[in-house]
């Protein structure tokens, strides 16, 4: 079945679809967590230096491949790579996009609960969050009307389309998701000591440099662009000839990373003004991950006046975050099955639903399967699958592809020294990272 391929109708939509891509749970769990374990403003700093020289450059990569394929994470390398090996990289993407939404989409279920629980003024009654969190885990058929509701959800804006589905929600959820944080941000310096949470976040402290912090901050901003899934790819094969990919790439990690920051101060000065137990506060952060979200935040906003505003406007900003990245990831395996099996959109959309259903329903009812699922995406599909993109583009893509989609065909002016670093990165600097953060992520 031949449909003319979309592309996005606007620079706006398609920064902002790009961005919400990005942006996920991961900035707002995964970030804090990571951070304060880094010693804060020093894991911030390093961060910031893997963004500008790692993370944007691998985006760059998978931008160019995406937009001169015009084709799905698989087709892309199909087509840039004619019977080679490399069609399996684009197939990792896809089903390494497909396995998260497996368990991402029962996390996400959570948030809807959270927002529920706060609108209605239960969450105000807990007086013990880690028991109202596990009793939401211990009840299994609500785990999967959960999961199903935002799967069914996710799937409403894929079968709207490109145009009129992933981007034009957009453009519509980027700014709410962005007027929340900086309402929460507000709220939490206006707490009386929240200085403390401000000068962990932004003085640092070279005493409390952790030997591991250039490869937890390089994790962090790889998995925090969403590279090595076939996102940015699949995003990248909407864009517009004249669309200026390294330009766009700075634009979508900015805004990534200042979701990051703003999550992180309205966590940590939050955190340090109401905390009972100063002393420990920082290694609570640490723990992270489910726990942070779901009993350790809702245990602060708990304590402020007019809680039940504060924890419905932040899981709305969570199930916002999360809704962005599960619209990208299901995209991802739709536009996969439509062209590679020549179907409409519909079909395989309805293909990909039934999978995701069956996947999310085995990750809510299996703590196991949901922590395997977690685990193989995390510490082998998408560092693995981020490893050979960077050697394909640094090594086998033709090099005149590379600087025709870089300076749009000799519109955009690019020094030769600034290709080379692009390419010396991509060649030598970014697959060591990889490989290192692989290595470790297997060890730790």
């Amino acid at each position: 079945m031949n449909e003319k391929r979309s592309t996005f109708g606007s620079k706006l939509g398609m920064v902002a679809a790009a961005a919400g891509s990005a942006v996920g749970l991961g900035n707002i769990w995964r970030f804090p967590s990571e951070t304060a374990d880094g010693g804060g403003a020093i894991f911030i700093i390093v961060y910031i230096a893997c963004i500008l020289f790692f993370g944007i450059p691998l985006m760059v990569a998978e931008f160019l491949i995406g937009r001169s394929s015009r084709a799905n994470a698989a087709g892309a390398f199909h087509k840039l790579a004619p019977n080679t090996p490399w069609k399996w990289v684009g197939r990792l993407g896809v089903l390494t996009g497909f396995v998260i939404l497996g368990f991402y989409m029962v996390v996400c279920g959570w948030t809807v609960d959270y927002f529920i629980q706060s609108v209605t003024g239960s969450l105000k009654e807990v007086s013990d969050f880690s028991a109202n969190f596990n009793t939401l885990l211990a009840n299994r058929p609500k785990q999967v009307g959960l999961m199903a509701f935002f799967v069914l959800l996710t799937a409403y804006f894929i079968f709207s389309g490109v145009q009129k589905g992933i981007e034009r929600s957009a453009k519509i959820m980027m700014p709410v998701l962005f007027l929340l944080l900086i309402v929460l941000v507000v709220r939490a310096l206006s707490l009386e000591g929240a200085r403390g949470g401000i000068d962990f976040l932004f003085k640092p402290d070279f005493q409390e440099v952790k030997s591991t912090v250039f490869l937890d901050a390089m994790g962090q901003a790889f998995f925090s662009l969403s590279l090595g899934m076939g996102c940015m790819m699949t995003y990248a094969s909407y864009f517009k000839d004249n669309t200026n990919l390294t330009k766009t790439a700075v634009q979508v990690s900015l805004l990534d990373s200042t979701v990051a920051l703003l999550a992180g101060m309205v966590i940590f000065p939050s955190a340090f003004a109401l905390t009972t137990n100063p002393d420990t506060i920082v290694s609570e952060l640490v723990a992270g991950g489910p726990g942070l979200l779901f009993i350790t935040v809702p245990g602060l906003f708990n304590q402020m006046e007019g809680s039940m505003i504060w924890s419905a406007m932040f899981f709305l900003l969570l199930a916002i975050a999360a809704l962005t990245s599960t619209i990208s990831l299901m995209e991802v395996v739709t536009i996969y099955i439509q062209e590679e099996h020549k179907v409409s959109r519909k079909k395989g959309l309805f293909f990909v639903l039934i999978g995701v259903l069956l996947l999310g329903t085995l990750s809510a009812l299996s703590p196991q399967s949901f922590n395997i699922l977690d685990m193989a995406s995390a510490k082998i599909m998408l560092p693995v699958g981020g490893l050979f993109i960077s050697l394909f583009a640094g090594w086998y893509l033709d090099k005149k592809i590379v600087q025709v989609e870089l300076t749009n065909d000799g519109k955009i002016k690019f020094g030769i020294s600034f290709l080379k670093t692009y390419s010396f990165i991509l060649k030598f600097l970014a697959p060591v990272a990889i490989l290192l953060i692989f290595l470790y992520g297997l060890i730790g």
